[in-house]
């Protein structure tokens, strides 16, 4: 049986990206999320203990994949996001969100944007004129074309890492990054 080529990521890391750690790491780590999705609230403690083991040699970026037909809140949830980012406060907004995945409706938003101490005018108006809409959309358009079908997926210096049986594949795949990373 020949073996499959692993999908890999079709949208490479750029300086629009929402990252942690430092840009040049050694080891990127891609993850498309739904803040609706109980299973990226379920893997969050594991996404943020392999950050800060990691904190000097692991780049993270978030980028948003709502999956609207089962998540109803997730398009608004991630445009929202962006709405946090423009104010800088796309990662407090992010940690909110992913916390809350059943508190998503527009009051929830809006409640999460006052206690960021956000412009509430700015970010309300923001989200009844869409303006992040068309960011999540060419998120979602690079999930796509890098074969994505659900969340969360996960990309470790741009080859996907299957974690439906648990995030032990995502912290092996990082570490045998690093270690490969090392062996320059």
């Amino acid at each position: 049986m020949p073996m499959r080529k692993p999908v890999s990521l079709a949208v490479p890391l750029s300086a629009t990206d929402h990252l942690i750690g430092l840009p040049n790491a050694p080891v990127a780590v891609i993850e498309y999320g739904d803040f609706e999705c109980p299973i990226c609230h379920a893997v969050e403690p594991a996404v943020r203990q392999l950050l800060q083991t990691h904190s000097t040699s692991v780049v993270f970026a978030f980028r948003h994949f709502p999956l609207e037909e089962v998540h109803p809140h997730a398009l608004m949830a991630a445009q929202a996001a962006e709405a946090a980012a423009a104010q800088g406060q796309f990662w407090p907004m992010h940690d909110l969100l992913l916390s809350n995945p059943a508190h998503l409706a527009r009051k929830h938003l809006e409640s999460y944007a006052q206690s960021l101490h956000l412009d509430l005018g700015r970010f309300r108006a923001e989200l009844d004129d869409e303006i992040y809409r068309q960011r999540v959309r060419e998120h979602q358009a690079g999930g796509t074309r890098s074969h994505l079908r659900a969340t969360p997926g996960f990309f470790v210096n741009g080859v996907v890492q299957d974690v439906s049986g648990g995030m032990r594949a995502l912290i092996e795949a990082v570490n045998e990054a690093l270690h490969t990373a090392a062996g320059r």
